[in-house]
Order: structure tokens, then sequence, then C-alpha cells
């Protein structure tokens, strides 16, 4: 089992969001998509906070997944499903068998600003078309807002993952934005996290 500091420090506050968004429809069954699921430790939480959601993990990396998998068996968790390969580059209809408007929620928990372009564009064209009419995608990370990166830290952050890879950085909201509308969602809400990270909000219309 993979263990991430952040992970660890920041599932609490990702799970009161998603609480909160899906109280309302805790009534009937959910069945829920993370992509890049890292270490598991978040999908696991959310499994055992909200157990009316089936959580279906994804990461492109075997280890993520072997991590996923032994935090499932050590859990028992029973809500969440065995992870699957998913890059979210490729077109929707390669994501691990999915359907068309299959998904309540498309979680997305600090991957945008470690993918390329070409990545973000797959989360909302993918999302667009897997989720329900008034599905989520969410979105958490930091961000560029209309080109301009605030504060000096998040700059240098932007710097530091450019120079890791230079397809990498910080997403700007406003392109977003623009990408959800052109695949039939809506940014409908920005919550301010910790340490500059926020949550956004997308819903298809």
């Amino acid at each position: 089992m993979l263990l991430s500091p952040q992970a660890e420090r920041n599932w609490q506050d990702l799970c009161s969001v998603l609480e909160e968004l899906l109280e309302s429809q805790s009534h009937r069954k959910l069945f829920a998509l993370e992509l890049g699921s890292g270490t598991g430790q978040h999908i696991i939480r959310f499994g055992q906070k909200m157990p009316f959601v089936t959580w279906q993990p994804s990461d492109i990396k075997k280890e993520s997944r072997d991590s996923i998998k032994a935090y499932i068996a050590a859990t028992n968790a029973k809500t969440v499903l065995q992870p699957v390969h998913l890059d979210a580059s490729d077109t929707w209809d390669k994501w691990a068998g999915l359907s068309h408007s299959s998904c309540d929620v498309v979680i997305a928990i600090n991957l945008l600003q470690y993918s390329s372009f070409k990545t973000a564009q797959g989360v909302f064209n993918g999302a667009g078309q897997i989720l329900r009419q008034n599905g989520l995608l969410i979105t958490y990370g930091v961000y560029a807002m209309n080109g301009t990166i605030t504060p000096s830290c998040n700059a240098q952050l932007d710097a530091e993952l450019r120079k890791l890879n230079p397809e990498w950085g910080l997403p700007d909201i406003d392109v977003l934005r623009q990408l959800a509308y052109s695949n039939g969602m809506r940014l409908e809400r920005m919550i301010e996290m910790e340490e500059y990270y926020k949550c956004l909000i997308f819903r298809k219309l």
C-alpha cells in the first residue's frame, strides 16, 4: 500500500465537499469514476463515508493499481471496485468499457497540473460522454486564472512542474470552462480549499 502524505491531509476536506454535493441523492445508488486514483487513499475513504456510491478507481500506472487493490483488500471495501487501466487522453470509448451516460460523478484529484493539454481535453471530452444529465465532473488542484498565476508560491510550483515536463503546469480555469462548455457542461461552482487549492464543480447539461 503506497502512502501519500498529501492525500492523508486533504481527504477529509474533499470528502466533505462530495458529501455535500451528493447528499440529496443518497436515497439512490450512484456510480462514480475516479481518474488517476494514485495510491487509492482517497477512493477508499470516499467508499467508507458514502456507501450509496459505487466507486470505480482507475490509473495508468500498474504500481498505483496494485496499491489500490491492497487498500481494497485491507479495508474489505464493499463499494470500491477493482481498479482499471485508463488513460484519460484516450477517446472515451477506450475508457475501460464504460458506456455512454453511465456515470453520475467523475473525479480528478491533482491530475490536471500533472497532465498535458491533450489529457485535459480527454478528461472533459470523456466526462461529457459518460456522465448522465446533471452528472458532475469534479476537479481538484491548483489553477491559473485568466492567464495569471498567484501567489508567487503557485507560480513557483508551475515552473517546477514545467521543468519536470514541459507539457505539465497549472491549468487555466477559463480554458477549462471553455472545454466544459464545448462538451455540454458548465462550471457551476468553485470551492476554495487549503493552500490555494480549489475544487471546480462542472455539471452536465
